[in-house]
């Protein structure tokens, strides 16, 4: 193993992994000073939400009538509703989305290098439906979006669809047993059952810098690509840069896809960096047509299950993806007499070790210069920053061209013609912010930019702000009936996010199926049942994994990881365990936890056991 601690060495009666931890730690220390500062891009910073592929956005006549159920988002998560919708023959439903067409966020990030960073073959939902392989194994943005759009075509969701249209309400009316939803356009929409499907990350951030709002040069987020200044498209080619001193902020999933682009094309590049990202070896390939032929009947769930098996720590039999995930979720293992097995701890520290030193070794191996390689090394531990599989993104740092700006933890300021860092400022004609997304779970009209008010008139982030977060399976909110919010806080989030969503989705047609075929009016948590699963969730067997040693970031909700407003409001069990308790749950029809209420005032109350 390479001892490559920056110089501070282990020291007489020191360890390495030690020393390293004190390389850890004096990192975090560092990069707290600049971390949590984020803008919502509201005022006069909201020029940077604007759609620039909407096209016509022909007025239309306002919608008023009343469904069986309504799915607030057009992305993975209510495109897997909506065909579990159809398949149970529940035709009445209208879909909502402030974007011009389907897909979520595969509408809104279109930057260059925009692909998928989970297995395809498991990151697209509902491919036997569809008859469909993906081309690639990591599928590039364009094939997944247009894939999104053949879902919806396919199974007929377009004339469901209200595009172009923003929600400004959902409040439930007592008296009727409905929800009624008012949108931007004048729409009034009362619906049965509401399924909220828009994601963990559905806002954009920019960072609060000083002087932001004074640059006076060509400015956007990565998810509001201007191609019409850069030129090009998401495959790259961006000719109009060949001019241009370009700066990005942010080194995360999404800078790393981008970066190589820019590199290739701009005049200059400056790449400013806070914190440095885990860049593994991402071996893309093309989908091979002999293993297509070899796919039996039930191979896609069969996939996904086995991938969330593995990555959540379960010892599988077979690994069917065999990529960097699994190298990552599986530090610590080893193999014993009979097959693989956990490492003891110290094991485990040493697995760790080796694995970060491993991409460290790897930035040494590429990067030409001896101290651009240096920042671009990682100092944390495997868990703390989602990695960034990718195999051109540091040779871009060898280009000429392109200079990487670290911050090391100083402040830096927005001027009209660049950005300063340290005192020295970087003179530049465009501006690209790879900041990120909202990940505040707990507050939904700061996620979504609406709020949902339940009985009485109490809105769901005013509840949650007052009494802490409470749900029960992340799925459903006392005083909120008939109400589903797929990837919500106290739910699971996994690595393969397709998946939480189409669980979600499954819970939610199933609550509809349901309602619809027993004539239950209404459906929500016991206050006991949300009582124990609440407690469930904060129980130490499930409480919050991060590492207190990790940089800021999503993951730690930046630095601050017992707030719980970042990753540490989801479950932190096992995902796999828990969608298959909640199979089980569906299957057994009895619907443990919900009380109902039915047609013709007839109540009945559920067993209050929540335990998943």
């Amino acid at each position: 193993m390479t001892d490559n601690t920056n110089g501070q060495g282990s020291g007489e009666g020191v360890t390495e992994a030690e020393a390293l931890l004190a390389k850890y730690q004096a990192e975090r220390d560092k990069r707290m000073a600049a971390a949590g500062q984020y803008l919502a891009p509201t005022g006069e910073l909201s020029h940077y939400l604007e759609d620039l592929n909407a096209g016509d956005d022909t007025p239309r006549e306002p919608v008023r009538k009343r469904v069986e159920a309504l799915l607030i988002g057009c992305g993975f998560g209510n495109l897997q509703a909506a065909v579990g919708l159809v398949k149970a023959g529940i035709d009445d439903f209208v879909m909502i989305d402030r974007a011009g067409d389907v897909g979520g966020t595969w509408y809104w990030n279109r930057y260059p290098g925009v692909a998928c960073d989970v297995d395809a073959y498991i990151y697209l939902p509902l491919l036997e439906d569809m008859g469909y392989v993906p081309t690639r194994k990591y599928a590039s943005g364009p094939e997944i979006f247009e894939y999104a759009r053949s879902i919806a075509a396919k199974y007929d969701l377009y004339r469901r669809a209200l595009l172009r249209t923003e929600i400004k309400e959902v409040r439930w009316n007592d008296a009727e047993s409905v929800w009624v939803i008012k949108t931007n356009r004048g729409d009034e929409i009362e619906a049965k059952f509401v399924n909220v499907a828009t994601g963990p990350l559905p806002r954009i951030q920019l960072p609060a810098i000083p002087g932001i709002e004074t640059f006076a040069g060509r400015a956007f987020h990565t998810a509001r690509w201007d191609y019409s200044y850069t030129g090009g498209d998401a495959n790259g080619g961006l000719d109009k840069l060949k001019d241009k001193r370009v700066g990005i902020i942010g080194t995360g999933a999404t800078a790393v896809q981008a970066i190589p682009h820019l590199g290739a094309s701009a005049k200059h590049l400056y790449v400013f960096q806070r914190t440095p990202a885990p860049v593994p070896v991402r071996n893309h390939q093309d989908t091979d047509p002999e293993w297509v032929k070899t796919l039996k009947p039930g191979w896609h769930q069969h996939r996904i299950d086995n991938f969330n098996s593995v990555v959540n720590g379960d010892v599988e039999a077979e690994d069917l993806i065999k990529d960097g995930w699994i190298e990552l979720k599986r530090i610590g293992f080893r193999q014993g007499p009979n097959g693989l097995e956990r490492g003891d701890t110290d094991y485990r520290k040493q697995a760790e070790i080796a694995y970060m030193q491993k991409i460290r070794d790897r930035v040494d191996s590429i990067v030409k210069d001896k101290a651009t390689a240096e920042l671009l090394k990682p100092w944390f531990g495997p868990t703390c920053k989602r990695p960034c599989f990718h195999d051109d993104y540091l040779d871009t740092f060898n280009r000429p061209n392109v200079n990487l700006i670290d911050t090391a933890g100083k402040s830096i300021e927005i001027r009209p013609a660049g950005i300063v860092v340290d005192g020295k400022e970087y003179e530049i004609d465009c501006l690209i912010y790879a900041t990120g997304f909202d990940f505040n779970a707990g507050n939904m009209a700061q996620r979504n930019g609406f709020d949902i008010y339940g009985r009485g008139g109490q809105g769901l982030s005013e509840k949650w702000e007052k009494g802490g977060i409470s749900t029960l399976f992340g799925y459903q909110v006392r005083g909120f009936p008939n109400l589903v919010i797929q990837a919500g806080p106290q739910g699971p989030i996994t690595t393969n996010i397709t998946q939480s969503l189409g669980e979600g989705a499954q819970h939610f047609v199933h609550l509809v199926r349901q309602a619809h075929e027993r004539h239950i009016r209404t459906l929500e948590p016991t206050e006991a049942a949300e009582r124990e699963w609440v407690d469930r969730f904060n129980s130490p067997k499930f409480a919050s994994r991060a590492d207190p040693t990790c940089t800021p970031g999503y993951y730690n909700n930046n630095g601050k990881p017992k707030e719980g407003t970042g990753n540490a409001a989801f479950y932190q069990g096992n995902s796999q365990k828990f969608f298959l308790r909640m199979r089980k749950w569906r299957e057994d029809g009895d619907m443990l936890g919900l009380e109902a209420t039915y047609d013709g005032d007839a109540q009945q109350r559920g067993n209050a056991e929540a335990g998943a």
